[in-house]
């Protein structure tokens, strides 16, 4: 059943990619499939660097990233946004402006799309 939710996921940050290049005018992406392998990339970052940028801002700052834990995890979300863009060809973001904007509406987008499929599968 792990699988299962693990796939779903993977497919709800797919579409939150993809939604997210379609609505952004400064981000671009270059097809559906191209967004599955950008959600992979980017969850797989999220995964290894995720937790490991958050202690870094959480002793950086005193463990005020720690207390607006919102605020941090939208900026590392940001820079594996940028990341990820530097490591494949299939994602272009015009600038860290624009990769917080994109980090939010994908959170948004994602959040309401694991709520959909979760309320009509499981």
């Amino acid at each position: 059943m792990w699988f299962v939710e693990f796939l779903l996921s993977w497919l709800v940050l797919a579409f939150a990619v993809w939604a997210t290049a379609a609505i952004l005018p400064k981000v671009h992406i270059k097809s559906f499939g191209s967004a599955i392998w950008v959600a992979a990339l980017f969850g797989i970052l999220n995964f290894f660097l995720g937790w490991l940028l958050f202690a870094v801002f959480t002793i950086g700052t005193l463990g005020l990233a720690w207390l607006l834990a919102f605020i941090t995890r939208w900026i590392i979300n940001a820079i594996l946004l940028k990341l990820t863009d530097a490591m494949t060809d299939s994602l272009k973001i015009e600038g860290f402006s624009w990769a917080l904007i994109a980090a939010a509406l994908m959170s948004l987008i994602g959040t309401v799309g694991e709520w959909v499929v979760s309320s009509l599968i499981f």
